[in-house]
């Protein structure tokens, strides 16, 4: 019943993978895949139909907790691991910035999510926070997880999703232990977040709960699974560019060579600080002639860098967003799909960067900063539809 994060899937891809399944969650998260292909997915007839598909699975699959429970969640992908505990997290925390951000949201998937919530009655996905790992919290997760699961299972994406209840004196123990916990911080679903938060606001606005599975539901807190930052695990988010701006590839390396040491090099960087470039059928490795300062948590990061010394400057890149000419590739799809990309003629010069550490992320939100965009991809991802919390 449980699918992949809403935000991870165009429409198209939605509507594949839940073709054969009509418990699949994505029939609530992407409702749209539902009606004909022109719809506007959001259009009042996706939400009305998520309503639907959640009403039919309240009755046919979900189970309503009976007491306040927490819950572990490990994933496993290959060789990592990591072990989160999911639970609902303070909104009033979020807002004063003990739960910290580090990425700017768009209105647009916030209007989105926070109709979505408000018609359901339901946070549906889970925020994926992260935290500086404390031995309180290790100590309960170890007792907690020597029991049966609840559920554990493997996913079509090889990714293993294994969650143990937790309730009495361990789920007590855990709360005390999280209160000791100075910061939260969002590793992904900024906007999930920050539709939570509005949520609210239209909530108390219209007077309270009263929605889909009952008054009294809590609306101050928002879903999440917090991971212990010596476990998160962040993928490189690399980039394709389809031009070289009207230079040819001889003036182009020139041009990148008076900013950069450039060496043949293997197509991941080895360390921080370097920049694989794929050129003309061949990696280098570029690394910056003047060292960027170590104190300013972005200006410092590999991104950053590569932003401000060479497509910015020489490849007439200013707006990462928005600007067509570049692509991004991220995640598991590694290096291979960037060479395939290029090979096939579809651009001009890629770049792949070695992963952002979740120290950097953390230092970027301890400044009051935003990171750069498209600049970390947390992988596994958490599964929608799992863990549901009625607001």
């Amino acid at each position: 019943m449980s699918a992949v994060p809403y935000d991870v899937v165009n429409t198209e891809e939605a509507r594949a993978l839940a073709a054969d399944n009509p418990l699949s969650f994505l029939h609530v998260s992407r409702a749209e895949i539902n009606l004909p292909p022109s719809t506007d997915p959001y259009a009042d007839a996706v939400y009305d139909l998520a309503v639907e598909h959640f009403s039919k699975l309240k009755a046919s699959s979900l189970q309503l907790e009976t007491e306040p429970s927490v819950y572990f969640y490990r994933l496993r992908m290959g060789d990592h691991e990591q072990l989160g505990l999911a639970a609902c997290f303070s909104l009033d925390e979020y807002e004063r910035d003990v739960i910290k951000k580090h990425e700017r949201t768009r209105r647009d998937k916030e209007d989105d999510r926070t109709r979505h919530m408000i018609a359901l009655g339901a946070q549906t996905g889970p925020v994926f926070l992260t935290y500086r790992a404390s031995a309180d919290v290790s100590d309960v997760a170890t007792r907690a997880t020597r029991g049966e699961p609840l559920f554990d299972f493997t996913a079509a994406d090889g990714v293993q999703h294994t969650m143990w209840q937790v309730t009495g004196t361990d789920g007590e123990a855990l709360v005390s232990a999280f209160s000791r916990v100075p910061f939260l911080y969002i590793a992904d679903g900024h906007h999930r977040a920050a539709s939570a938060a509005r949520a609210r606001l239209d909530i108390r606005a219209r007077g309270g709960g009263g929605h889909a599975l009952g008054d009294g539901a809590d609306f101050n807190t928002v879903m999440a699974v917090a991971f212990p930052h010596d476990q998160v695990q962040i993928l490189a988010y690399n980039r394709v560019v389809k031009d070289l701006a009207g230079h040819s590839p001889e003036e182009f390396l020139h041009m990148v060579g008076e900013r950069f040491s450039v060496a043949p090099g293997p197509a991941s960087p080895e360390q921080r600080g370097d920049v694989s470039m794929y050129l003309d059928r061949r990696w280098h490795t570029l690394r910056p002639r003047v060292a960027p300062d170590p104190a300013d948590a972005i200006a410092s990061l590999d991104v950053s860098v590569l932003q401000d010394h060479l497509l910015g400057p020489i490849l007439q890149i200013v707006a990462v967003r928005t600007d067509t000419r570049i692509d991004f590739v991220g995640g598991p799809r590694g290096t291979s799909a960037v060479e395939a990309h290029l090979n096939s003629g579809k651009s001009a010069v890629a770049f792949s960067l070695y992963p952002v550490g979740v120290d950097e992320l953390m230092a970027v939100s301890d400044a009051g900063a935003i990171m750069p965009p498209k600049s970390t991809w947390f992988e596994p991802k958490l599964r929608d539809g799992l863990l549901i919390h009625v607001i």
